[in-house]
Parts: structure tokens; sequence; C-alpha cells
């Protein structure tokens, strides 16, 4: 028979040196805290528990051939998306901001919102613990190369397909059949909405995939009727490092001299009939005591360029037309100078951004119908000169307040309490997950009942 080890004397010894261990751990814990050594740590767990409320996000590690591969010789969106460092805004930037200046390309938002969520501070790498799951496909750059060639429909949708084949195989994926999953689509939703297989029609067909009916999907412009798309800001060329950026240039812009009334920035589009932004640019041409033109069909007009710049910043207002959407860069571009936009299509701004922008349009903007102006042009000046000097500084006032809303700091920037456009979306990601969950439990308890 083996000996009993309940009642030898070494045993009790063992266990009266742990407790007698514990109880001094206990003490010099409590010591700690009561001296606030260990104070800031607690409040840094709450402090990280409390920004991570709604949840967090785990991101697919893809197969570069859908993320990576894509960036092999492409430039315009190096830095993480942000492009090569900008040049020649000596005399519309302060020096000290000089830095934080990129010619981002106006399609590169999807490379920029997977740079930055690898350092977003609620992801994840245990997808047990993930409320969200993000697919980090660059589905703009996948089909640019195919959207002026003679390509195939299935040479558009080649990637779109690799990625669905892989994604559905993941075991979180399988749980919820893709309706806790997002991804960023750096291009207008309408690259994405081929409808048949005919290889003259425009696009992929990537939002019309079956595997694709649950997916939630960010988007530089959304399509108004479909509940799981929502719209975030094109990224502008302006990319703060600090708080103390964003607020150096909200005074900058808040002091600017403006000396034209309007602005128009823009070619003309000859393909198309009755051009609208002919028209704009016809009447601008000939209303040179109001207005200011930058031909972008004479001047070098991408991703932010000077003469974009100065023309916002020495304008009141800017008009904006639609662009190859609705909406087009060139009205963050404007509100980022400072200059009130103007719509022709209410389209530009119903509907969209409704995360980033105020839902009261007019505490910023000024719509003016499309179809006035194309019988009546000089309803533009006349419209805008009803506008008291007070007036334009309230809403230029408004502008400023939440321009940080609309930019994409650089990655790690400390911007104190501000939230740029990309923890806005995030935020927005996992809110709408977070209701999500909450009426299926709700569903399911009354189901039960």
């Amino acid at each position: 028979m083996l000996p009993s080890t309940t009642s030898t004397p070494w045993k009790k010894s063992l266990h009266h040196c742990a407790w007698l261990a514990l109880m001094i751990l206990l003490q010099l814990l409590i010591t700690l805290f009561l001296n606030d050594s260990l104070h800031p740590l607690f409040l840094h767990w709450e402090s990280a528990a409390a920004a991570c409320k709604h949840g967090r996000i785990y991101v697919y590690d893809l197969p570069p051939i859908l993320n990576k591969d894509l960036l092999h010789n492409y430039h315009a969106v190096s830095n993480g998306g942000l492009g090569p460092p900008a040049t020649g805004l000596d005399a519309a930037v302060p020096l000290s901001l000089s830095a934080a200046w990129y010619w981002t390309d106006m399609y590169a938002a999807e490379v920029i919102y997977h740079d930055r969520i690898n350092s977003y501070r609620c992801t994840t790498s245990n997808p047990a613990q993930a409320a969200a799951f993000y697919i980090p496909f660059y589905a703009g750059l996948a089909v640019r190369n195919y959207l002026f060639s003679n390509s195939t429909a299935k040479d558009r949708d080649r990637h779109a397909a690799a990625m669905l084949n892989w994604v559905k195989n993941q075991p979180a994926w399988r749980n919820s059949n893709g309706s806790d999953h997002f991804l960023m689509l750096g291009r207008l939703t309408w690259a994405f909405r081929r409808l048949t297989d005919n290889d003259t029609e425009w696009g992929s067909s990537l939002l019309y995939m079956p595997l694709m009916k649950n997916v939630l999907r960010l988007t530089v412009e959304r399509f108004r009727w479909d509940s799981l798309e929502f719209s975030v800001p094109y990224p502008t060329a302006f990319h703060p490092r600090s708080e103390s950026d964003i607020r150096q240039w909200q005074a900058w812009i808040r002091a600017s001299q403006r000396s034209s009334l309007f602005t128009f920035v823009g070619a003309t589009r000859e393909r198309i009939r009755n051009d609208f932004r002919s028209i704009l640019m016809e009447y601008c041409k000939k209303e040179t005591s109001s207005c200011r033109v930058v031909d972008c069909s004479e001047t070098h007009c991408s991703d932010g360029a000077p003469a974009i710049l100065e023309a916002f910043l020495g304008s009141d207002f800017c008009l904006q037309p639609k662009g190859d959407g609705l909406t087009r860069r060139s009205m963050y571009d404007c509100m980022l100078a400072g200059s009130i936009p103007v719509y022709f299509w209410r389209g530009s701004f119903e509907y969209q951004y409704e995360w980033h922008l105020p839902k009261n349009a007019s505490e910023y903007s000024i719509f003016i119908d499309n179809d006035i102006v194309r019988n009546d042009t000089s309803i533009i000046k006349r419209t805008l000169d009803k506008y008291s000097k007070e007036e334009v500084m309230r809403m230029r006032g408004r502008i400023i307040e939440f321009l940080p809303k609309f930019l994409y700091s650089k990655p790690n920037a400390n911007l104190g309490g501000i939230e740029d456009a990309f923890d806005i979306a995030m935020d927005g990601v996992l809110k709408r997950f977070e209701q999500q969950t909450r009426l299926m439990d709700a569903s399911k308890e009354n189901k039960e009942h």
C-alpha cells in the first residue's frame, strides 16, 4: 500500500509557504496601487477597453497576389497608399506642414486602409475575439489594368473570384457566411457592378457575385439603394502627423485671403453630349471678374496639384459638377482649402458620407439644380452674391470644424483626441456589426419564447 501524502509534514509546510507568499504578493499589489504605481497601468487597460467598446477587427492575411503584388511598379500608391511626397507647394502651404503633403491618388483608399489598420488600436490576432473581419483585397487595383484595355469579363473578375474562393474556406466565414466581414473598395461602386458576362460591359461583377451578398463594403461613392454599402471620403493630399498639424492648417485656411467669389477646376468632356462641365467652363471664362478657372486640359491637375490648391485657397466657393460618378475627389480638395462647395446634383451629397459629413448639407454647401444652370448660367453668380460675408464665414467655419473627419492621417500619427476619416469608418463598421448582432440575438430570443 502506498503511503498517504495528505499528512506528510513537508507537504503541510509547502502549503503554508504558498499561502504566505500569496498574502505578501497581495499586500504588495495593494501598496503599489495606493501609491499610484500601478494606477496608470490600470487606466491604460480601462482606456483600451473603452476605445474598443464596439469590438475588435481581425485582419486576414491574404495571398499576396490579391493585394501586395498589385502594388509592384505602381508609384502612385507608394508610401502605404499616400503616394510620392508633394513638391512645389511653397506658395500654398506653410513650410512646417510641407512634409505632411503627398501626391495621393484619388483611388488609393484601399491601400491606405490596409496600411492604417495594421496599426489600428482595435484589432486582434485571435479570430475568436473578433467582432469584424477585414478582407484586405485591393479590388480597385485588381480591375484597374483591365478597365481601359481589350480585356474580357473573365479577366476583370479573375482576382475577385480568387479572393472569394480563398475566404469562403476560412472558419470565420463559414460561421457567419460572411455577414461579419467587410472590405474597402478604392474605386466607385460602379466599377464593381457589371451585370452580364458581355466583354464590352464596364468593370467587374464583384458586387453581384453570390458570395458577396452579406459582405459590408466601404467605397468612395456608394449606391444609395444598397444597405451594405457605406461611402467614405476620397483621400486628399494632406496627411497630418499630429494634432498640431491639423490646428495649424485650420488656422491657415481661415486666414487665407480670397480674391475670387468662386472657382472651377476641371476639364471638359467633349465625348459627353451636353457636357455640363463645358457649360461651366465657358461661363467661368467669360465671368472673369468673379470666377477663377483652372482648365485641366491645359494645367496639371491630378492628385491635388499646386494650381488646384491655390485656386481653392483664393476663392469663397468652388463649383462641383459630377465626376466619374455623382461625386468627385475635387469636393474634398475644395473643402480642404476652406472653400465652400456648390453642387448641381443632389446625388453628390445626399445619401453619401453619412458617417463623416453633417447631415444638413446646407450648413457647409450650396445647391443649384443643373437644369436651371443649363437654361441660365448667370444664376450661379446671382445665387452666390446673395450670401453675406458673415454667412460665408459661418459656412467656412463649419467646414473647418469638421475638416479632420475627412482627412487620412499618417500611420501612427498622434492626433490627441481627434478621430480622422479612417477612425470614423472603423467605428462605423464595428457599430454596424454590433447592432446587427443585437438584432439577431433579439430575434433568436423572441423565437425561443
